[in-house]
Formats: structure tokens, sequence, C-alpha cells
């Protein structure tokens, strides 16, 4: 293990001089996108620009360790102690549709419930919520605001694309490198596309024997890391409907992920990589996977699921109404960098808008059992 891990200082990240401006594109569009979706996913409602496809609403505890070594020791983990959880399974597609349609990007978000300290979203500071919201990649797609405006397009109409064979793969490819035209040679997005590629190409596995990555990096207290939520071997081997072929039904995911813990508990390590080499873990450079070799993911605390039926409809629709964005934490965990930054007001901005074209109340839960108690 490193014997030195980088300080946090705010210097770490690199300030976007046009990020105001990248911000509001980014905004917009998915405010239309949201707006759009009432009709475009033939619902009647509104859905959310990314992770549109619920899986299910999961009830959890998360039971922080005690006896953690002082760098992992950190904000809310510095002291053991159990807490509530909701854990939302999505697919990353903004759109509705079949699994085979929405492809191999998955979603799993966790909400904490009864944390001590002000949130960083200023319209709710007591909301004594804590969230996580985390993809089944250790990389990410998108290094600058800008280019995530272009290349967010460009994964929604993806589609379109591909409907039309070989050629539209090939201008799908020219117009994400090239940022539709816009982009010169050097700052043409090969690294992005490569990450796509490799993000998009995951094994099709039960949702509950993948690992789930914070997109970027986030603050650990005196640190910078990365945490993820990662299969206990112990559970893991005894899933029982494991590879998915998304050909053979409509719905894959979650039927697997509903006969699993009907039968059985689970359990994920939640684990934090803290970062040791600025130059090989970046904060801004979201496509480069940090190195294990020079840091480890270290387990700061268990996310337990007991068995559960999560088959109905109702699940659904309360997975609907929750509100989950990665800067709903307190400042020890701030999420680092431009593209963790865009995340907060389109996230915020989002809910807002789709909770209001559904005419659902959007208010943050007081506890778990306020949305899904347990039997």
């Amino acid at each position: 293990m490193a014997t030195h891990f980088v300080n946090y200082t705010p210097d770490v990240e690199s300030i976007d001089p046009a990020f105001d401006k990248n911000l509001q594109i980014a905004t917009q569009y998915s405010g239309r996108f949201v707006a759009d979706s009432v009709t475009a996913e033939g619902t009647g409602q509104a859905v959310r620009s990314a992770h549109a496809k619920g899986y299910a609403l999961v009830r959890g505890e998360v039971d922080i360790l005690d006896q953690l070594p002082s760098e992992y020791a950190q904000g809310i983990y510095a002291a053991p102690g159990q807490h509530d959880a909701l854990i939302r399974f999505s697919n990353g597609s903004g759109h509705l549709g079949t699994d085979a349609r929405l492809g191999a990007v998955t979603g799993m978000a966790l909400k904490l419930f009864d944390i001590d300290g002000p949130t960083l979203l200023e319209d709710e500071p007591d909301a004594r919520t804590f969230d996580y919201a985390n993809i089944n990649a250790p990389i990410f797609f998108c290094n600058t605001v800008e280019h995530y405006n272009f290349i967010q397009d460009l994964v929604t109409t993806a589609p379109s694309y591909l409907a039309d064979g070989k050629p539209g793969f090939h201008r799908f490819l020219h117009d994400w490198v090239t940022g539709r035209g816009t982009l010169p040679p050097e700052e043409w997005a090969w690294e992005e596309l490569r990450a796509f590629l490799t993000v998009s190409q995951r094994q099709m596995v039960n949702l509950l024997l993948s690992t789930y990555w914070t997109m970027g990096s986030v603050r650990h207290g005196d640190y910078i890391a990365k945490v993820r939520l990662a299969p206990v071997r112990s559970f893991a081997d005894k899933v029982v409907r494991r590879s998915l072929d998304l050909a053979s039904a409509p719905e894959v995911f979650r039927p697997a992920l509903v006969s699993e813990l009907r039968e059985r508990p689970y359990e994920f390590d939640i684990q934090v990589q803290l970062c040791a080499d600025l130059e090989q873990m970046p904060v801004e450079d979201v496509t480069v996977e940090w190195p294990e070799e020079l840091s480890p993911s270290v387990t700061v605390a268990k996310l337990r699921i007991p068995r559960q039926d999560v088959s109905g409809e109702d699940n659904l629709r309360k997975l609907d109404t929750l509100s989950l964005n990665p800067w709903r934490v307190t400042a020890e965990h701030r999420p680092l960098g431009n593209i963790m930054r865009v995340r907060k007001e389109v996230y915020r901005n989002s809910s807002i808008l789709r909770h209001k074209l559904n005419d659902q109340e959007r208010k943050e839960p007081h506890s778990a059992d306020d949305v899904l108690p347990l039997p």
C-alpha cells in the first residue's frame, strides 16, 4: 500500500474559464430532453436525462467499519456506525425501452440516512441524507464540459446512427472524434471515444455482480479518492442468474435481480481508493483508470441488503419519485473536477423539472421507511 497520499487542496482542480457558459448549455439541453421525454418515451411521463429506466429500488443498511486507518477514517467514515439506505439500480441511458436496446452501462445509486452536517446542495442543507451515483465502469467518457455537451447528444441519438448499419456507425465515430466537425485535430476526442467503447462493451451480468464506481474523483476529508461499491465474493458466488442474454427477452436485468433478492441477502463492500499520484491518478481526466498497484481500494463500510420482494410496480413508482445527486454530500466528500461539477446543477434542475412535469412532490425523505418500509 502507498505510504503517502496526495492531500486535498483546492488547486487540484483546474477550473475551465468557459465553465459557466458550457454549464448553461448542458442545463438547457437536459431541460429540453426531460420536457420532450413526456411524449418521446411514450409513457406520458417525464424521465431522467440519464438513468431513465430503473430496475429496482432496494432497502439496505450501511455499516461503517471500526478501527480504519486514519487516512480512510475521514468524513462520514471517521467513526463506526449504522445507517439505513436506499439503493437504486438502473440503466445508464436516458431512454426507456428493452434492455438490449439500452445496452450494458448500468448504475447503482446509494442514499444514506441520518448523516450529520449540511449537504452541498444549497436549497436543502439540512436533508441529513448522503448520495452516491455510480456506474459499472471505473472511467467515464467525457473529460471536459465542452465535450460533454456534444457527447451527451451523440449518446442520446446513437440509435438513429446505428439504425443505418455500418455507414451510420462510421458517421457516429467521425462525429464523436471531431465534435461534429467543430474541434481542431489537436483536440479530437480520441481518449473519450476509447473510453466510451470500453464502457459500452461491459459484460452483461446480473446487476449484483457488477462493481460500481464514482464517475470522477471526490474529496475524502484530507485526501482525494474514488469510491466504488464492490460485490462481496462470498455473496456473489451464490448468485444463480449470472450471465445475461439481453436478446432472450425484452426485460432481463430486472427479473434476474428480483429473483435473487427474493431468495437470499446480499452484500457490497464500500471501498475507497486514495490518490497517490496526480499524474497517474488525475482529477480532471476521468477517462484514466486509477491503477490499483499505486493505491488499492480499501473497504471502509459494508452495504448489507436483506432478502426482500421488489417485484411490484409500486416499487418502480417509488424509485421514479426519488431524487439522487452526487452533490448531496457533506463538504468532506465534495465531488472534484469539471465533469463532476457540471452534474450538480444538471441533476438538480433535471430533478426539479421532472417532478414538476409529473406532478410529483419533490421532497427529500427523512428515513428509508418513508419510501420503502421493510415488511
